[in-house]
């Protein structure tokens, strides 16, 4: 019997019984398997249910498996599982690491129950931050446009292709995190070639490790998205004016991806109404998308306030112009009437309760997904929170993370930033000041 035990890490509370008190020996061909977790904590009413009644400890072939693709240290088991068991009616206790990026190594709870991700394939900037994560995500522009064809991020040019920077990025980051990669071209209609590149990232990152980043398409398929590619590569329809079966190709490219047993993250959400339906997709991550929509907010009500202070038509004209640039307009729509464009930013700023407590600072997306996600039958599906900048987004987070509404929902949450952004959160004025201080007193001091 231990009190307080754990092999590693902090203690618990109580009286605990680790798992080789039961005296029951491994099984045969499962010695150096079962030593991994021979410490492993039981409570009380654990012990005394198994005491007697398990007559051999094994694992799983899944355990097995983990071990061998992470080639993981003896005596351990790897981050990003956690550790469950089995009691088979032959007296067997059959021990499982099954995927969870809430757990370190051994078993362990990472330190909070809600997780941090980064935005980016640069190994040379997640290399600093690797051992605090619990996700990475990247998508084509994120590999191509801001890594491999940046002559400044990707030094020397060391790194030619995407699957050169995933494996380098899978080494760095270890076993314990998640990757999600975006497909290259969600809308290749045959889908053994989507396959194909699924196939090629769970060969780089494992089939542990591997999230599929399946995109929302909206009114976009493999007919018209030349024209996102072509000239002003402006769209010729509104956002909302696709075919349903286009709208929900996403969707149905995220089932049978799943089908396949591919973890999905449906990703490009920025409004809580996409909510619902993306969850018919059974997607291990959803998303909040929040600056651009944030920004967009701010435009919106900005020159709304100033036609409305000075009846000036010139504030609609330009408010014409932002939503054409955010595609709330197609490319047909310059002459938009003035008097619709009003209605559209009015009722975008309504619902996204920009006038209120609710939404002013561009969470209420962030608060609406949590509390459909309180409600849904998907109890590994997680939140990500993406897309911030500035002073603000970050803090406003954090605080909200701290409403007693949302202490239930901690555990499916994922915080997610380029690194650069979330490291400036670790600082402030003071730590200079106190560095100031403390450097004087031992540089003073060696001097005597």
């Amino acid at each position: 019997m231990t009190v307080n035990y754990r092999s590693q890490g902090e203690g618990t509370m109580g009286v605990s019984f680790p798992l080789c008190a039961l005296n029951a020996p491994a099984a045969r061909g499962d010695e150096d398997y079962v030593a991994r977790v021979k410490n492993l904590a039981l409570t009380a009413e654990q012990y005394a249910l198994l005491n007697g009644t398990v007559k051999y400890v094994g694992v799983t072939p899944r355990f097995r498996d983990v071990i061998k693709t992470f080639d993981v240290p003896a005596g351990e088991t790897p981050a990003g599982f956690r550790i469950e068991s089995t009691l088979q009616a032959d007296g067997l206790l059959e021990v499982d690491l099954v995927r969870d990026i809430s757990y370190d190594k051994n078993g362990m709870k990472r330190p909070t129950r809600m997780i941090f991700s980064a935005d980016s394939a640069n190994p040379y900037e997640v290399a600093p931050i690797a051992p605090l994560l619990g996700n990475l995500t990247c998508n084509p522009g994120i590999v191509y446009d801001l890594f491999i064809n940046n002559p400044q991020a990707n030094v020397g040019g060391l790194f030619k292709t995407r699957e050169e920077v995933m494996g380098e990025l899978g080494r760095i980051l270890g076993p314990g995190c998640d990757i999600s990669v975006e497909l290259n071209n969600p809308f290749e209609k045959d889908f053994n070639k989507i396959l194909e590149e699924c196939e090629q990232f769970k060969e780089m990152l494992s089939e542990y490790r591997l999230v599929v980043k399946v995109p929302h398409t909206g009114p976009v398929n493999a007919d018209n998205v030349h024209e996102l590619l072509e000239g002003d590569k402006r769209f010729s329809k509104r956002y909302n004016q696709g075919s349903t079966a286009d709208a929900l190709a996403g969707h149905n490219l995220a089932l049978k991806l799943r089908e396949h047993g591919y973890r999905i993250n449906y990703t490009l959400m920025f409004e809580p109404y996409q909510t619902a339906m993306a969850l018919q997709a059974k997607p291990y991550f959803i998303n909040s998308f929040v600056r651009h929509r944030a920004k967009l907010s701010e435009v919106m009500k900005r020159l709304v306030s100033f036609f409305e202070m000075t009846g000036d038509r010139k504030y609609l004209e330009e408010l014409r112009k932002e939503l054409l640039a955010a595609d709330m307009l197609h490319k047909g729509e310059a002459d938009c009437d003035l008097l619709e464009v009003l209605r559209i930013a009015k009722d975008s700023l309504a619902y996204r309760n920009y006038n209120n407590a609710e939404g002013s600072d561009g969470l209420d997306g962030v608060r609406h997904n949590l509390r459909l996600l309180r409600q849904n039958n998907l109890p590994d599906t997680r939140l990500i929170i993406c897309s911030m900048e500035g002073d603000y987004n970050y803090p406003d987070i954090d605080k909200l993370m701290a409403d007693p509404e949302y202490a239930d929902m901690i555990d499916r949450i994922v915080i997610t930033a380029e690194p650069q952004y979330l490291a400036r959160f670790t600082s402030t004025n003071q730590v200079v000041s106190y560095q100031r201080r403390f450097m004087n007193a031992v540089n003073n001091d060696s001097k005597k």
